[in-house]
């Protein structure tokens, strides 16, 4: 009999996914591993797994049947070693679309925050002061305010269509972006270099692979203006947080983070009482409506598998590199 397992989740049940492990005729799994150990034996011989934050390591992916499917519950997939799913004839897939919008305006919302100082504001009246244009005085127009995007993807492309409203100055790098879709964007296509010299503020929007992790790092930091404003709603990955944290300390720059390299945050993580930022605990994708969005979104994705069609998102193999 094909086996479903559900690796770890964090929604109050899994009635889709197991509705469509049933009607597939397939034995159904919910867990919560919390090792390698305990997943690769939860997983062996299983058709589909379904992951959420859990490691899906060589070793897991060796224990699944020949040909299984592995799905991610989400945008991001750097939890996965995709390049041995590859490897050993594995499908990868994941449902990049689920809370795009979402993920958009959360991260405008932490661009737009940070932009006029709305956190150190609120505490300066809350301490019974009244020291606005102290506390305001490097704000500029938004007019005069170059935001750079890192990515213009699914949901680096809903982010800036948000901002046009603006009047920001738009700037982009994203090798895959062509004249045309620039163009149409209203946006500017510069190099990554360009973009971290000149933008007053860098929004994050791309995937967390070997050759974006630490984007973010001392290098491109000190390429940066004195007080640009980092926004990530990616992946935590991206960023050298022992950097950014020096440098916000320094106040050479400020932050908006939803994302971080190891979550939750441990009580010394450089950027748990960093100045200058707002971390919020990766709710970016938060909507009543994602949750149950996501999981029949996979639930569709669990009845293709156990059909041997093929998945709606497959996972690039570009990725692997």
């Amino acid at each position: 009999m094909k086996r479903v397992v559900v690796s770890d989740y964090t929604f109050p049940d899994l009635v889709s996914e197991r509705a469509a492990a049933l009607a597939g005729q397939a034995e159904f799994v919910g867990l919560q591993c919390k090792t390698e150990e305990d997943l690769a034996e939860a997983a062996r011989g299983a058709q589909v797994l379904v992951a959420q934050f859990a490691q899906v390591t060589a070793r897991v992916l060796d224990a699944l049947a020949p040909r299984a499917t592995v799905i991610r519950y989400g945008v991001g997939y750097d939890n996965i070693d995709f390049a041995h799913a590859l490897k050993t004839g594995k499908t990868v897939c994941y449902v990049p679309d689920y809370c795009a919008t979402e993920v958009a305006d959360h991260s405008v919302a932490l661009l737009l925050a940070n932009l006029r100082r709305l956190v150190d504001l609120n505490a300066s009246v809350r301490r019974l002061e009244w020291r606005g244009v102290q506390i305001a005085a490097e704000v500029k127009p938004f007019e005069q305010t170059r935001v750079g995007f890192i990515g213009v993807g699914r949901i680096g492309s809903v982010a800036l269509r948000r901002l046009t409203g603006f009047g920001f100055q738009l700037c982009a790098f994203d090798p895959r972006m062509t004249e045309a879709q620039a163009s149409e964007l209203g946006v500017v296509r510069v190099s990554l270099d360009e973009l971290f010299e000149a933008s007053d503020a860098i929004m994050l929007h791309l995937p967390l692979t070997p050759t974006t992790r630490h984007i973010i790092n001392r290098q491109s930091l000190a390429r940066m203006k004195r007080g640009a404003i980092i926004i990530n709603s990616s992946r935590g990955g991206l960023i050298d947080e022992a950097a950014l944290g020096e440098c916000l300390r320094e106040g050479r720059v400020a932050a908006g983070l939803d994302v971080f390299a190891s979550e939750p945050l441990a009580a010394d993580n450089p950027l748990i009482d960093a100045p200058n930022s707002i971390l919020t605990p990766h709710i970016a994708w938060y909507s009543k409506s994602a949750i149950s969005n996501l999981q029949n979104l996979v639930a569709e994705e669990i009845s293709r598998a156990l059909q041997g069609r093929p998945p709606r998102c497959p996972i690039p193999e570009a990725a692997a590199g």
